[in-house]
């Protein structure tokens, strides 16, 4: 029942306090009570005295012939008149000179102790005081919680003294009255006590409620559910809290909501960027990557990488540009060569509002194809440099002893002549190639595709250059395995050049007595026509065949075969501006086969 703190205190201050009120009453009725009862008890016992007095001064006056007979007369009346019982526990009588005549106590019980104490503060009195009519003295009992006051008044007979009448009682210091008084008060409180649990219970009930409902919305805060609203409608200083709680969850609410939104908007951003974000704590411990980092590396070789942080980054020297970054506070950028792959990575540290660093943050960048395209740039230039060389190096032997006159004969110079323009030709042809080639790649030659008659094209071909063939002691024919070609999508005069130099580039690796082939083939699957030029020279070495397409790219160079190197990167170029996509399988020593794409035209007629 009892299971909220602040419901036990309520009830228990309500208890305490009730308790504490009962005796704090009942002490004070007590010192209120028996200061009264004793001045009561003073004032009833001088009263008995006065009045002894004025009835013995009455009684000797009246009853004596002589002053001579006044004591006796005062004796004879104290003895017939006077009851301890009723005047007080103990009563003397004295005369002028401080003398005892008469002691009398109750039962006839003489207290010592009491009765000396009496006639000390007696005598005391009368010889400081004698003139005094009264005379009140406590002496308080301790052993037996009580006071014996003690009266002493004087007895005067035609104003003249002749005794001093003393009375003493023991006045409890607390009489029953008070006593039973006090006990009733502490049960009524109590009592009272006890069924104020009810509703002193309900009462702190149901102003802890409220508060419940303000913790509740508190926890539900903290626990990031900033939907619970409080009661507000109370009044006084709850409903002043719950409407402050209400106001910190609105205000948490936007915050919290701007700040999600804000980091959901960075996110989305770290996360379709190509570059790879990894970000770390102090302790090197990643707490953020985004998307790309996991396709970053995934031309790195990963073998024995044994902790989680090396299959996310598989450096150590990265790492280590993290740790270094964390300790000095030091941006940090670093190139990374693997096989086949480069990549850039920057460290810099993180810092918090303070300028304190907590972490650092790295991020990656492959450069692969910038130093591919770096190298190939280089070896373009290489290349271009070399191919112009020859031919300018040939032509500068003719044409210096041309200028120089030591040619004499005419025959001699007119050989020159055509060398001469033969390499210039060999040039020219060189420089529209290049130029070709830059184009395409550069997407600035524009041709048109549209659908045309393959078919025709092909026997063209044959009727073309069978007698080239023939010349060059070569088989030639062209093969068509599926049956008549369906029309299709391109350029026929680009179609044209891709298969001459595909031809081109078969004579000449295929020696006298080999044969030469164009076939087709329909694939009903992929609605594509496949083109083959296949050949019986000397074919391919396979670490040959993965650069075949390259720009000034020479297989078996050795033997000094002619050509600039660039027909099969056109070939390639020309095919992709298209859409369409050539390969090429070789086997060295028994031939070599180039396939390319041509795709249908859906709804034509075949022919």
């Amino acid at each position: 029942m009892f299971r909220s703190v602040f419901l036990r205190k309520m009830v228990t201050l309500v208890l305490v306090a009730l308790c504490a009120s009962a005796l704090l009453s009942a002490f004070l009725f007590s010192i209120a009570a028996n200061a009264s009862f004793r001045t009561q008890s003073e004032n009833d016992m001088k009263d008995k005295a006065t009045s002894l007095s004025i009835f013995l001064s009455s009684y000797v006056r009246d009853n004596s012939t002589s002053s001579k007979d006044y004591l006796d007369t005062l004796l004879g009346a104290t003895h017939s008149y006077t009851d301890p019982s009723i005047l007080g526990a103990y009563f003397l009588l004295y005369n002028k000179d401080g003398s005892q005549l008469k002691l009398e106590t109750p039962a006839n019980v003489e207290d010592v102790e009491n009765v000396t104490s009496i006639h000390t503060h007696a005598t005391t009195y009368m010889l400081n005081h004698n003139q005094n009519p009264h005379l009140i003295s406590r002496i308080p009992l301790d052993e037996k919680k009580t006071t014996l006051f003690i009266v002493q008044v004087p007895v005067m007979v035609n104003d003249e003294l002749i005794a001093y009448l003393v009375i003493g009682s023991e006045i409890a210091q607390q009489s029953d009255i008070v006593k039973s008084f006090s006990n009733v008060l502490l049960l009524s409180t109590f009592v009272v006590a006890f069924f104020m649990i009810i509703p002193v219970y309900f009462a702190s009930k149901r102003l802890v409620r409220p508060l419940n409902k303000v913790a509740d919305v508190a926890i539900a805060l903290g626990q990031g559910d900033f939907t619970k609203r409080a009661d507000d409608s109370t009044r006084g200083e709850i409903g002043d809290l719950a409407a402050s709680i209400n106001e910190l969850a609105e205000r948490l609410s936007k915050s919290i909501t701007s700040v999600t939104n804000e980091r959901n908007r960075l996110k989305e951003i770290f996360d379709i960027i190509s570059e790879g974000i990894v970000s770390v704590d102090i302790n090197l411990q990643p707490d953020y990557a985004n998307n790309a980092i996991a396709t970053l590396f995934e031309k790195v070789p990963r073998k024995n990488l044994f902790t989680e942080k090396l299959q996310l980054i598989p450096f150590e020297e990265v790492w280590e540009d993290f740790e270094n970054c964390i300790k000095t506070g030091e941006s940090l950028e670093r190139t990374i060569e693997a096989k086949d792959c480069a990549y850039q990575s920057t460290i810099v540290p993180t810092l918090d509002s303070d300028k304190m660093i907590i972490g650092a943050t790295g991020f990656f960048r492959d450069i692969s194809e910038q130093e591919r395209l770096e190298q190939t740039r280089r070896d373009y230039v290489a290349n271009v440099s070399h191919e112009l060389r020859t031919p300018l190096t040939a032509m500068r032997g003719l044409v210096e002893p041309l200028a120089d006159g030591m040619v004499k004969k005419e025959e001699d110079r007119q050989r020159y002549y055509g060398i001469i323009l033969h390499e210039t030709m060999r040039l020219s042809r060189l420089i529209d190639d290049m130029l070709e080639l830059s184009r395409l790649q550069a997407r600035t030659l524009a041709f048109k595709t549209f659908p045309f008659d393959l078919n025709k094209l092909l026997s063209e071909f044959e009727t073309k250059f069978a007698p080239v063939m023939e010349e060059a002691e070569l088989d030639f024919s062209v093969e068509f395995k599926t049956g008549p070609l369906p029309t299709v999508m391109g350029n026929p005069d680009r179609v044209e050049q891709i298969i001459v130099i595909l031809l081109d580039n078969a004579k000449k690796y295929t020696p006298a007595g080999g044969s030469i082939t164009i076939s087709t083939e329909y694939n009903d699957e992929t609605d594509q026509v496949l083109v083959s030029v296949s050949d019986t020279g000397q074919g391919i070495h396979e670490y040959d065949i993965d650069h075949i397409f390259d720009r000034f790219y020479k297989a078996d160079r050795a033997r000094g075969k002619k050509g600039t190197g660039l027909g099969l990167a056109i070939a390639k170029e020309l095919l992709s501006y298209m859409g369409e996509t050539i390969t090429v399988t070789s086997e060295y020593g028994e031939g070599t086969t180039f396939t390319f794409t041509l795709k249908r035209v859906t709804g034509t007629v075949w022919y």
